[in-house]
């Protein structure tokens, strides 16, 4: 199944990221990140770009929940998974220390 823009958004928000640090995580440009964003509905991009960026959102911990999945009313959405979203938390914090490490 594909991924929309609002649960790229969703995603995002749930990770406490931004497009920048998404781009990062997938090996996507900003410019690639913003346009999926912005796309209506379903996002438009090349199978390659979709492969990495949904990999890079599942090893962050986001389950992505498809249209007739278990899910509270049925619909699409997004997920963080419990173990994976607190260890990606984790990582995240464990960056900001080395860096204000190198900076003190």
């Amino acid at each position: 199944d594909v991924i929309t823009a609002a649960q790229l958004r969703a995603a995002r928000a749930l990770l406490g990221i931004d497009q920048r640090r998404l781009a990062a995580l997938s090996g996507l440009s900003l410019p690639t990140i913003q346009r999926m964003e912005a796309s209506e509905v379903v996002i438009r991009g090349n199978v390659d770009s979709l492969t990495k960026l949904i990999a890079a959102l599942e090893s962050a911990g986001i389950e992505m929940i498809v249209a007739g999945a278990s899910s509270g009313s049925g619909g699409r959405g997004v997920r963080l998974r419990a173990a994976a979203g607190d260890l990606f938390r984790l990582g995240e914090d464990l960056e900001r220390a080395i860096a204000a490490r190198r900076l003190a």
